[in-house]
């Protein structure tokens, strides 16, 4: 599939951040604090080199996984992204059209810009929903049945934001609650005419999955109780049991990186967990999720369904993930820059054609012919990353 002058994640992103206003480029790419953590989990994967086995026969090489009971095309899937649209209206419905055309996870963010209704009648069962449990539990069973109504039967649970992480991008450029845009933003979007036009004329920005449950409530008041309902101040276990007692399909529990946290996650009956530093947008001193796979695969065995986010950019970091341990990968940023960059028509399609393309490629030079058959054999040196003894996962 012929995607012009780019070819890579990087060169998706160099040319999102042309088209972009800089506050939104910054929204999509920053993170918490220093953005050492969005710099580690970048580091790690390019720390682990794979060892390439040859002359094994892959003429039947296919890259497609068994998750949750469904067969999926590749082995990755879009992680959930709140305000997706402030990259360009209609995002959420692009990127779900194309996860369904090309038979891969739809993971509609709380915090998204577009119904779950609406987002169902597009990914259809390729979509998974995620919850922010938040403070008010009814809000949260409304989201659960709403969901459950539209026909998804994968929750994933985000459990990482005790408190919002501190963003000093966003800040400076006055992306915060409540919204307070710099002049230079001001400046930088009339330097972006078609960004601004679209945005202008577009739908009108908002959390559309809280519309009705607190319609009534305008301006900061809103933009206030959105923000309580995205934390999870509050949250403790037996919150967790409750929702895996109310949800009746798959249960995921996003945001872990502690081999504790997984082991209760197993205890409370959830089918799988993302490990997840919520790509570096929270905690800054936090580890990368790619380092810390491996403790969890051993604390989890294989009684768990392992899902790995953050820093994910290639198909080399998706083999590299699933050698690891992983079981399945979740990629945000790379799907908003591939909007921002090709358009909501040719965007999400390219990018998902050149994952799909990198990692069948990295796994033939591997000497696999099925995902299922990456492990620790294919990490040089085998001891770099510690995993399970007597398991090749």
């Amino acid at each position: 599939m012929p995607t012009g002058r780019v070819f890579t994640t990087g060169q998706i992103a160099a040319l999102a951040r042309k088209r972009l206003p800089r506050a939104i480029f910054d929204f999509v790419e920053g993170g918490a604090g220093s953005e050492a953590a969005v710099a580690r989990n970048r580091a790690r994967f390019e720390q682990i080199a794979l060892m390439p086995q040859a002359l094994r026969d892959c003429s039947a090489a296919h890259s497609e996984v068994t998750i949750f009971g469904r067969r999926y095309a590749a082995p990755f899937g879009v992680a959930p992204m709140g305000f997706a649209d402030l990259v360009r209206p209609g995002t959420d419905r692009a990127l779900a059209a194309a996860a369904k055309a090309q038979n891969i996870p739809y993971v509609l963010s709380t915090a998204a810009t577009t119904s779950i209704e609406t987002i169902a009648a597009i990914a259809q069962d390729n979509l998974w929903f995620q919850l922010y449990p938040g403070s008010d539990e009814a809000t949260a069973a409304s989201l659960m049945e709403r969901a459950l109504k539209a026909g998804v039967t994968t929750l994933v649970a985000t459990i990482d934001i005790p408190v919002p992480g501190k963003r000093p991008r966003d800040l400076v450029n006055g992306l915060a609650i409540p919204l307070r845009p710099s002049l230079r933003t001001v400046l930088d979007v009339a330097m972006h005419p078609a960004w601004g036009l679209r945005a202008l004329f577009g739908e009108r920005l908002g959390m559309a999955n809280f519309v009705e449950n607190k319609g009534s409530l305008s301006g900061l008041a809103h933009a206030e109780f959105v923000s309580r309902q995205l934390s999870s101040a509050g949250l403790d276990w037996k919150r967790l049991e409750r929702i895996r007692q109310a949800w009746p399909h798959h249960l995921v529990i996003k945001g872990i990186l502690n081999p504790q946290d997984a082991v209760m996650a197993e205890r409370i009956g959830a089918d799988g967990i993302v490990v997840s530093n919520h790509g570096g947008r929270q905690l800054d001193s936090a580890p990368s999720s790619i380092e810390v796979l491996p403790a969890i695969r051993e604390a989890c065995g294989d009684r768990l369904t392992l899902i790995l986010d953050s820093g994910v950019r290639s198909g080399d970091d998706i083999a590299r993930s699933l050698a690891s341990g992983a079981d399945f990968v979740l990629l945000g940023r790379p799907f908003l820059f591939a909007v921002a960059a090709l358009g909501l028509a040719r965007g999400p399609d390219a990018i998902i054609d050149i994952l799909r393309a990198e990692f069948l490629n990295t796994l033939i030079h591997l000497g696999c012919a099925d995902p299922t058959e990456l492990g620790r054999d294919h990490l040089w040196p085998e001891n770099q990353i510690s995993l399970r003894q007597g398991s090749n996962r």
